[in-house]
């Protein structure tokens, strides 16, 4: 790889492509923050300093080394390298616009092939055991105001991401204004500050008027957000990222076999359980907040006991091969998967 000079500041205008995706495009803050380490880590790839190399000096050649270094050398995966090359993709763009380029060096790139793995979800099952373990934990923990908060806290967390759907980055920006508990629906503000309208159910607006109440006892009133945590000193600060991370990850790895156990996978349950219950691929798509279908028709791989139940019950050979099936035909087999599903 050949290094190339260095002669034009950049930095500021990183610093302007930043601002741009920040303000004008209004991606979110890890986002921006992603794009700003990318932008670095080709930089020093190429052997520049961040704040000084030459952008209309660098070829498709070093984008495609770049590329190579990534996955042979830092043994990263074909989503993390075409990540990262939407990063680098989107600066020479806005250096085009800008008339910073004569031309986008990215253009012909051909990112490497990700395969987009099926979404993975919690049983309804094991939601219920969760609710069950943490609605115990605050009864046994009620006299112990700290403790009773965190476990009533806890619950409402793994509810909202179940019940809404709501990405983690949208629940640690709640404010309590976002609640409508009398119309029964809470705002969310998603990707670039798209906002959509989300109903929620009694039950759900029964456990926020309690964490509520619980909340205002700990913070005589004064809360800095919807959701919060008490540090060890005793001060009352919004939720971190990490340890909203840590209860979805701890709460549901005590009920469920998954490896994965991420708020993210609490939102894969919520589509998969709507789709399972009958409701259309479009509603769904609304409610996550997906701006392309083709983002939301990925649970329809995962849906097959729904596809399953209305052939059966709509299909006049199907309900009568169902009715009058011979022993060892398709009732018992049906008969055997629920037996072994109990087991699982």
């Amino acid at each position: 790889m050949s290094k190339k000079s260095c002669t034009f500041a950049v930095g500021k205008m990183i610093k302007h492509f930043l601002d741009y995706i920040a303000i004008e495009r209004k991606y979110s803050q890890r986002t921006v923050e992603a794009y700003r380490d990318d932008l670095r880590d080709f930089c020093r790839f190429l052997g520049h300093d961040p704040e000084k190399f030459d952008p209309d000096n660098v070829d498709e050649t070093d984008v495609k080394e770049w590329m190579l270094d990534m996955i042979e050398k830092q043994h990263q995966s074909p989503r993390s390298v075409k990540r990262r090359l939407s990063a680098l993709r989107s600066f020479y763009k806005f250096l085009l616009r800008q008339g910073k380029v004569k031309r986008d060096i990215t253009a012909r790139i051909i990112p490497p092939k990700a395969d987009k793995p099926l979404p993975v979800f919690f049983r309804p099952a094991e939601m219920e055991a969760a609710e069950e373990k943490l609605r115990v934990e605050s009864l046994e923990n009620a006299s112990l105001q700290g403790e009773s908060f965190e476990a009533i806290r806890d619950a409402l967390i793994i509810e909202v991401l179940y019940q809404t759907g709501m990405r983690q980055a949208e629940m640690l920006g709640l404010q309590d204004a976002d609640w409508d508990l009398n119309q029964g629906q809470v705002r969310i503000f998603g990707k670039r500050r798209k906002e959509r309208i989300v109903p929620i159910g009694e039950s759900l607006i029964a456990q926020i008027r309690e964490y509520m109440e619980a909340r205002n006892q700990l913070t005589d009133g004064h809360s800095p957000a919807f959701f919060i945590q008490k540090m060890r000193k005793g001060e009352i600060r919004p939720i971190s990222k990490s340890t909203l991370y840590n209860i979805v990850r701890t709460r549901m790895g005590e009920v469920s076999t998954l490896k994965k156990h991420s708020p993210h996978v609490l939102r894969h349950t919520f589509a998969t359980t709507m789709l399972d219950n009958g409701a259309d691929i479009r509603t769904i798509q609304e409610l996550l907040g997906h701006a392309s279908l083709s983002t939301t028709q990925v649970y329809t791989h995962t849906t097959f006991e729904q596809i399953k139940r209305v052939y059966m019950a709509t299909h006049p050979r199907a309900k009568e091969k169902f009715r009058h099936a011979p022993e060892g035909s398709l009732r018992n087999i049906e008969g055997e998967d629920k037996n072994q599903k109990k087991t699982e």
